[in-house]
C-alpha cells in the first residue's frame, strides 16, 4: 500500500480551487484535477488519507468517461501524464495516475442524480414525505428497496454543507425545460449503461450524481468524477437484500465506522484507525478491479 497524498502543490499552474478531494489547478487555459487521497464523511474531510483512493476515483473516472463518449461529449482532453504541458513536468510523479487535463466549461448549476433504489437521502425523504424530490412513490417500501424504475432526483450544488434535493420541475424552472430534459435523458442513459456493465461483474450502482458543463456554443459535456466509489453507492450483488443496510465497495465503510463513534458530524473530525483505513483502501482497489478487469496500474514514475 503507498502512502497517502492528502495534499499537491505544484509548480507550473494556478490553484484555482482546494476541494473536499480534488485540487483544481489551470494550466494554459485548461484545467488540471489532481484526485488527492484525502476522504470526507458528512461534509468533513477527515485527519487521515486513504492510500491509493485517488488513483481509484481517477482511473475509474476515465475508464467511463471513455466508455460513455458515444452517449455524451466530456471534458477530458488527457489522462496521460507524459502528454502533459511541458510545465507540469516536475510534478508528473504526484500527477501520474491521479490527475487528468480536461476543457475548461461552464458547470451546470445542479448535480443530476440518479437512483435506482431507496436508500441514503431519499430513504430519509421518503419516512418523511412518501416520496423523493416532488416524486410520489408507493407506500411501505422497504429500505433499500429496488425502483421499478430508475428516478432523475436533481440536486442543487452548495459550495458549502450539503446539496439540496430539488423537483424536476424546480430544475426546468431555472434552467429551462428544454436542457432540463437532455439531462435527464443522458443522465439516464449512463447510470443504466454503467449498470449493465457492473451488474455482469456483479456489481449493484444503487445510485450516482454526474455533472455536466457547457462549452461557448452551448454543448453539454459530461464533467468532474463518474460512476467512481465517491459519486455512487456499489454493493455486492451476492450479498444484496432489501430491508437492510447494504455491504458497499465505497467510503460507506468508513460513514459506518464514524456512526459508532460519539460525534456530532461537526469539525474537528475524529482520527480513523490503521484498520479502517487499510480496510477502505482494500474496497476501492477492489471495485476498481471487479469493474475493470485488470488491478490498479504499477507506477512509472517515482520522486
Amino acid at each position: 500500500m503507498s502512502q497517502a497524498i492528502r495534499h499537491t502543490d505544484l509548480e507550473g499552474a494556478t490553484l484555482l480551487n482546494r476541494g473536499k478531494v480534488r485540487d483544481i489547478y489551470e494550466v494554459e487555459g485548461n484545467l488540471l484535477l489532481v484526485t488527492t487521497d484525502r476522504v470526507s464523511a458528512f461534509d468533513v474531510v477527515l485527519p487521515e488519507g486513504i492510500p491509493d483512493k485517488g488513483r481509484v476515483l481517477n482511473s475509474i473516472s476515465g475508464f467511463w468517461l471513455r466508455k460513455t463518449a458515444g452517449i455524451v461529449s466530456n471534458h477530458l482532453i488527457s489522462d496521460d501524464v507524459g502528454e502533459y504541458p511541458d510545465a507540469l513536468a516536475p510534478g508528473k510523479a504526484v500527477l501520474e495516475g491521479r490527475s487528468m487535463l480536461v476543457r475548461k466549461l461552464s458547470p451546470v448549476p445542479f448535480e443530476c442524480v440518479m437512483r435506482g433504489f431507496l436508500y441514503g437521502s431519499g430513504w430519509r425523504e421518503y419516512q418523511r414525505e412518501g416520496g423523493v424530490c416532488g416524486i410520489e412513490l408507493p407506500k411501505g417500501m422497504q429500505l433499500a428497496e429496488r425502483f421499478p424504475e430508475s428516478l432523475f432526483t436533481p440536486a442543487t450544488k452548495a459550495t458549502e454543507g450539503h446539496d439540496i434535493n430539488v423537483s424536476e420541475e424546480y430544475m426546468a424552472n431555472e434552467l429551462g425545460r428544454e436542457l432540463t430534459e437532455r439531462l435527464h435523458r443522458v443522465s439516464r442513459d449512463i447510470y443504466e449503461s454503467g449498470v449493465e456493465w457492473a451488474a455482469e461483474r456483479g456489481i449493484i450502482i444503487a445510485d450516482t450524481k454526474f455533472e455536466f458543463g457547457l462549452d461557448e456554443d452551448g454543448e453539454l459535456h459530461l464533467i468532474d468524477e463518474v460512476l467512481t466509489p465517491d459519486s455512487s453507492r456499489f454493493w455486492p450483488a451476492d450479498d444484496y437484500a432489501p430491508g437492510r443496510l447494504q455491504a458497499s465497495f465505497d467510503k460507506q465503510y468508513v460513514r459506518d465506522y464514524l456512526d459508532t463513534l460519539d460525534w456530532n458530524k461537526e469539525p474537528p473530525p475524529p482520527h480513523l484507525p490503521d484498520r479502517v483505513v487499510r480496510g477502505t483502501t482494500e474496497r476501492y482497489l477492489s471495485i476498481y478491479e471487479r469493474l475493470t478487469g485488470s488491478p490498479l496500474p504499477a507506477l512509472r514514475f517515482s520522486d
